[in-house]
């Protein structure tokens, strides 16, 4: 069964508007103070309550303020230096080249907003797609919010807006070469003001887009 188109009014949130599914009105309000934002059956609904008071609409049983205090709340404190209302981004590899998979993860709710894979790779370059990934979905969408990743390399990489592994391109890595390709095209030809900052695993624990596999 097909599901049902949902429509998304964000009264208040990093950029107010309406949203046709739930992962961007996540990202306009999850951390932001005040957030204040409701569903919609259609479309007529949405723009007719865009247009009101969000006091019209948010009542005991609407969505609202409260639920990105309480998902942050019920995932840990974070770090005081942490900036909650952020992107994380993470890969894991099962063997190293082997079967890589990278995601991005809200940092304050700690909502998954991105997921690609498993392909064969290397942990390096899926910290690197990752990050390109996350940085052209939050252009997209218009986003201001920082990207945490764990990893110097990738970091480095995207600023030289180059891939630098030392993985053999042959017929198994073929796809995930054009990624790559993909990937490096993206850095070259787009600007972006996303601040990509170096998530501190020693001080602030497991990144929380980290795929809890490490044994």
């Amino acid at each position: 069964m097909k599901k049902k188109q949902k429509y998304y009014v964000v009264w208040a949130g990093v950029t107010p508007g309406i949203y046709d599914n739930w992962t961007d009105c996540q990202l306009q309000t999850n951390g932001y103070e005040g957030a204040r934002f409701k569903s919609f059956d259609t479309m007529e609904e949405a723009e007719q309550a865009f247009a009101s008071s969000p006091y019209d609409y948010i009542g005991q049983k609407a969505t609202g303020t409260e639920q990105p205090r309480k998902a942050a709340a019920a995932t840990g404190k974070l770090p005081p230096e942490v900036i909650e209302n952020s992107l994380a981004v993470d890969a894991a590899c099962s063997g190293n080249p082997g079967q890589m998979e990278y995601r991005g993860v809200h940092v304050a709710s700690r909502q998954q907003v991105f997921h690609f894979g498993p392909v064969y790779g290397t942990n390096n370059i899926g910290e690197f797609l990752a990050l390109v990934h996350g940085l052209a979905l939050l252009k997209q969408k218009g986003i201001d919010m920082p990207i945490y990743s764990d990893s110097r390399n990738a970091i480095a990489w995207v600023r030289q807006k180059q891939c630098k592994t030392k993985l053999p391109r042959e017929p198994r890595t073929e796809a995930l070469f054009q990624l790559i390709e993909r990937a490096e095209k993206w850095l070259r030809e787009n600007t972006y003001s996303t601040p990509i900052l170096k998530w501190e695993t020693e001080q602030w624990g497991e990144i929380p887009a980290d795929f809890g596999r490490k044994g």
